[in-house]
């Protein structure tokens, strides 16, 4: 059994998936959108409501490095809001970590600025221009 994270950017997916490329590497390995479905649904895939707009991504997954995420446009209300829960990305060294940190800050909010602590020789959060919240977490060499 696995656990994926599910992200729903709230109309924005299409936009988080192509940053998200540039940023972090990430490859797109399946891309829905409402207009594909046979039947109208609504933004959870079930049948019955108003769809968001056609060209809005009903399901996505992507892979960063060995992990598959997934996502959404979801409810296309505008605004993604994501509480609770950050992302961790682990870099094999510090030039890397500067690097992936560098690109997610850009256009996103630094909370805690790439630095040596007691347990990494790179730790920094930042919540990117989608409000993700990330950690990057280099291992330090043993």
């Amino acid at each position: 059994m696995k656990v994926e994270p599910y992200l729903f950017f709230d109309g924005r997916c299409e936009e988080a998936l192509a940053f998200y490329r540039t940023a972090l590497g990430a490859e797109v390995t399946a891309l829905m959108r409402f207009s594909d479905s046979p039947a109208p649904t609504d933004a959870s895939g079930c049948a019955g409501a108003a769809p968001p707009p056609g060209d809005k991504v009903m399901h996505a997954a992507f892979r960063i490095g060995e992990t598959t995420l997934m996502a959404s446009d979801g409810m296309n209300g505008g605004q993604p809001v994501f509480q609770g829960m950050s992302l961790s990305l682990n870099p094999a060294d510090e030039a890397e970590a500067r690097r992936l940190f560098a690109a997610l800050s850009e256009g996103g909010q630094v909370q805690m600025p790439l630095s040596p602590t007691f347990f990494s020789p790179a730790f920094g959060m930042v919540a990117d221009r989608f409000g993700v919240p990330w950690m990057v977490v280099c291992t330090p060499a043993a």
